[in-house]
């Protein structure tokens, strides 16, 4: 596929390099030539340098014959307008742009054929924002991903000595919950991925990653693991779109408290809400942190602009008491480091976002990606279209379908039916497909078995 991917950033630099390595056709627009450099030394992929949004540069970057634009710069407007002139001078049917400011988002006729022309925006805050979420509604996971609009959910969770399946092989899991499908579909032991299979043996400190319908995810963690008390509390620092934006989504269920360093902010932000708290001051103060009785906090959600300060701020309010702390991250090199230190989860906008404009440049029907491990696996959800002469899916068996290594069919939704397959499930066309797959280097072979042939038309 053709794809101009315009802002070389954190954001367009990590879907480049995601792209380019899956053999598509990849320009980069940005006037940062250090950005551009870095990306032409290290990936298969063109660059060109100049202002995104105008005409003489899109053409450059080869916009007569794009199949795709991804808008990704820094500056709404600019990503805004860039779609709009791709339509209008060169007929670029697929258009996504990045938007941010809710003053934007806030009148969804500007992203319309009439408006700026976007065939889809994506609003980074509020991905990061329902992931954050997420983790709070489910304190004892590590990672939340939903699928067909949140009748299944992928849960990560790390399994601990007490937790009944631990030590027991996977094949048990049905004896010990009966009534409750679920599929585990992959295992990490000490970083290393292990296909998970009915005589593997669940170790302790293993992170357990498996598909279970949304009302029974909490029944099945708690065959890894002693689940934690409910969350009451929660504490955030930074009252920036996403520490707002959460505050605002928590306000009714949670006792929270919100701490912000501007003063302005402060003021601004505290007139939004009825029973959020609000604190003026800096979020890695201790005395501060003290006052506002974090020893009490369930969760502590570290959201500044300031990846240092997150990561000082989180293992502060841990090492005071804090129940569990997050921190945000956009520096992908810090992630790595954060997780091995006292914070519980390090949050990554960039692996958040990039699994939302993967699911717009897979073949086949894929609605859904989800980036996980850094990148190193996808989780997607994919449509099953054709019959057994147009589709290498339809009307086949799982057992006869020729998946590719280290990936596993883990759940189908047939309508509202969620079904966990066995190796005689029958896939069905308009049937949802969850697979995970432990090497996104497999993703191609898998969007072909999803690809109809020509007999369907």
């Amino acid at each position: 596929m053709k794809i101009i991917i315009l802002g070389a950033g954190q954001v367009g630099s990590s879907v480049a390099a995601n792209l380019a390595n899956e053999a598509n056709d990849v320009t980069v627009v940005d006037s940062n030539e250090k950005a551009l450099n870095h990306l032409r030394n290290h990936y298969d992929l063109r660059t060109v340098h100049g202002h995104a949004s105008h005409p003489d540069v899109l053409q450059q970057a080869g916009a007569e014959d794009a199949e795709l634009m991804l808008a990704v710069t820094n500056s709404d407007e600019t990503n805004m307008v860039a779609c709009q002139i791709a339509r209008i001078l060169f007929k670029i049917t697929n258009r996504i742009a990045r938007v941010r400011k809710p003053e934007y988002l806030g009148y969804p006729q500007l992203f319309e054929e009439k408006g700026f022309s976007i065939s889809e925006h994506i609003s980074p805050e509020m991905l990061v924002t329902r992931a954050i979420q997420r983790l709070i509604d489910y304190p004892d996971a590590l990672q939340v991903q939903d699928f067909t609009d949140g009748k299944v959910q992928l849960v990560a969770t790390k399994a601990f000595y007490g937790g009944p399946l631990v030590g027991h092989e996977l094949r048990t899991l049905h004896d010990h919950i009966p009534n409750i499908d679920s599929r585990i579909v992959a295992i990490y032991r000490r970083g290393r991925a292990i296909t998970p299979e009915g005589k593997q043996v669940i170790e302790a400190d293993d992170e357990v990653f498996f598909l279970a319908a949304a009302p029974h995810v909490r029944k099945v963690m708690s065959e890894m693991r002693k689940l934690e008390k409910p969350i009451r509390r929660v504490m955030i620092g930074g009252a920036g779109n996403i520490g707002k934006r959460l505050a605002e989504s928590l306000e009714s269920h949670y006792h929270v408290k919100l701490i912000e360093y501007d003063s302005e902010r402060a003021a601004e932000v505290s007139t939004l809400f009825d029973r959020v708290i609000v604190l003026e001051g800096d979020v890695g103060d201790e005395t501060l942190l003290k006052e506002a009785n974090v020893k009490e906090t369930d969760i502590f959600c570290a959201l500044t602009n300031d990846d240092q300060l997150n990561i000082l701020a989180a293992m502060l309010a841990k090492r005071l008491g804090a129940r569990k702390v997050m921190a945000l991250i956009n520096r992908s090199s810090y992630v790595d480091l954060v997780e091995s230190s006292n914070i519980d989860i390090a949050i990554s906008p960039q692996q958040i976002t990039i699994g939302s404009l993967l699911a717009r440049v897979r073949r086949g029907d894929v609605v859904r990606v989800h980036a996980l491990r850094r990148g190193a696996a996808e989780a997607i959800e994919a449509i099953a279209h054709g019959d057994r002469n147009s589709s290498k899916v339809v009307g086949r068996k799982i057992e006869d379908i020729k998946l590719p290594p280290q990936t596993t069919i883990g759940a189908i939704v047939r309508g509202d039916e969620v079904i966990m397959p066995h190796h005689d499930t029958v896939i069905k066309s308009e049937d949802h497909v969850i697979l995970f797959l432990m090497d996104k280097n497999h993703i191609s072979a898998v969007e072909r078995l999803f690809e109809v042939g020509f007999s369907f038309f």
